[in-house]
């Protein structure tokens, strides 16, 4: 028994805890993979601008939207708008930038989207929290701040992402004060502001001037907003505000239809993609009507549908889609969003692991630049468990190191490593790999590699033992990243003065 302690002191005094690690934007160094040719492209794009001239997109309740897409030549009938063939298209060409840059507080934290880039971002919006020693129960702002600081420790995740989880136990009418600003204060990574109503986007641009300065934001992209699109081809009042605070004041959106084969759009991949391209196209070009240049990012979500029980399904043809949509995004020269290891598991099993996996690798192959959902995501959406956003925070390591492609310089070919071993030798003693051990390979903490003796003797733990040992290891190490005490104050202020003027909800 005193062996097995003594191999775990001395195993846990191997891994290094980081107080806050500083991850740069992570490169892709192999072409995204092609799906389909030129001629399935071309069929899809004409499928969209099909949908936009003949059918159509209902914008409801948003007045504003309605004048600035007829102004640019739209034809508006009550609520319903139509485009002619290209007219997105042209618009986003025209304006969209191919590449920006998200400041976070910590410069050293900011990140490119477009080119080559890759950004990670955890799940978004899960109303529960769960862990195998955690019952599931309705996410709190407790709950929140946890995600944020095991975020911000993360050394896999590039972006401290928006929802993290939904805490209900803040009214709906404050709760984005509460996540931003946990966002600016337990981290310095990138984040994402709210977007449930166009006063709260402009709440969250507000706490961002006080943290960058006014004038710094309004020169600069500091702050994301996820914007949906209800499909099929719904763009309501309500996303449509926050989207225009946004792309108004020169911040970034994520433009993002969800479609559900067999309930909110077709079954078949090619009529999934036809719809949310036209859906995409609308959204897009809404944001460069409202600011020409305005950062924008191309979304693409979707799922099958299990028809047996009506229950979105993640392991299915959709995952063609997240290639050829990366395709299309490429066409419009304008920085990609797809999600990644969302699962329909309950718990963290095979299941969960399989198709988290399965559905991250035609994402990370698609040329995404940003991937929402990295980690923790469980059961459709619907839950974030804590054991998997670790396990899930190690394939985003091993998928880093994979998108880094293959190094074949004179040193990558160690030539004289082989000549030092010779036929018959040892590179365990060359000065090649003594120079490199430490970091040629993936050193995960939470996959266990030792001899199955060892693994017994040390209490035959399986991952998600180890992923709440880890877990709890972090955030007893978390100390929150520096941040001025005027501009503390500042955010104190701002939030009880928002607070005090809003009512009470949580409808």
């Amino acid at each position: 028994m005193e062996k097995t302690r003594s191999r775990r002191r001395s195993r846990r005094a191997t891994q290094s805890i980081p107080a806050a690690p500083k991850p740069a934007t992570l490169m892709r160094r192999f072409a995204p993979m092609e799906i389909t040719d030129e001629a399935g492209l071309v069929a899809i794009e004409a499928a969209a601008d099909r949908i936009l001239s003949d059918i159509g997109i209902d914008v409801r309740s948003d007045p504003p939207s309605l004048e600035l897409f007829r102004a640019a030549g739209a034809a508006i009938d009550g609520e319903r708008v139509r485009f002619e063939p290209g007219l997105c298209r042209s618009i986003i060409k025209a304006n969209a930038p191919a590449l920006f840059t998200q400041h976070a507080r910590n410069p050293a934290r900011s990140v490119e989207l477009g080119g080559n880039n890759l950004v990670f971002a955890p799940a978004y919006g899960p109303p529960f929290i769960q862990a195998r020693n955690i019952e599931r129960h309705y996410a709190r702002m407790e709950d929140f701040e946890t995600l944020v600081k095991l975020i911000y420790l993360s050394p896999h995740l590039q972006h401290s992402g928006g929802t993290v989880c939904e805490p209900t136990d803040v009214p709906v009418t404050k709760r984005h004060l509460d996540m931003v600003h946990a966002h600016l204060r337990l981290s310095d990574k990138p984040f994402m502001g709210g977007v449930t109503s166009g006063e709260r986007a402009l709440d969250s641009i507000r706490m961002a001037e006080i943290v960058f300065g006014a004038d710094f934001v309004a020169r600069n992209c500091c702050v994301l907003g996820l914007i949906n699109i209800n499909s099929p081809l719904v763009m309501d009042g309500t996303m449509l505000a926050a989207l225009r605070a946004y792309a108004a004041a020169g911040q970034g959106t994520v433009v993002t239809p969800f479609v559900i084969g067999g309930a909110g759009g077709p079954v078949t991949p090619a009529g999934m993609l036809a719809q949310s391209l036209a859906e995409t196209l609308a959204g897009m070009a809404l944001t460069q009507l409202v600011r020409p240049g305005a950062p924008v990012i191309f979304g693409y979500l979707s799922t099958g549908l299990n028809m047996k029980t009506g229950a979105p399904v993640r392991y299915d043809e959709t995952w063609k889609c997240f290639l050829a949509a990366g395709q299309l995004a490429r066409r419009l020269g304008v920085p990609f969003r797809c999600g990644s290891t969302t699962t329909t598991a309950k718990v963290t099993d095979y299941h969960a692991g399989m198709e988290s996996a399965l559905n991250f690798e035609p994402a990370l192959l698609s040329g995404a630049h940003l991937m929402i959902h990295a980690t923790g995501n469980m059961e459709g959406g619907l839950s974030m468990d804590l054991d998997k956003f670790m396990l899930d925070c190690e394939m985003l390591g091993m998928a880093a190191r994979f998108a880094g492609g293959l190094d074949t310089s004179q040193e990558a070919l160690a030539f004289d490593a082989i000549k030092q071993a010779g036929p018959g030798g040892n590179f365990l003693i060359t000065d090649h790999t003594l120079a490199r051990y430490r970091d040629a390979f993936f050193a995960s903490d939470l996959l266990d590699t030792a001899s199955f003796e060892q693994w017994r003797d040390d209490g035959s733990r399986d991952a998600v033992d180890r992923a709440q040992q880890r877990r709890r290891e972090l955030l007893e190490t978390y100390e929150p990243p520096m941040l001025d005490a005027s501009v503390a104050d500042g955010l104190d202020d701002f939030i009880a003065r928002r607070k005090r003027e809003l009512p009470d909800s949580f409808a």
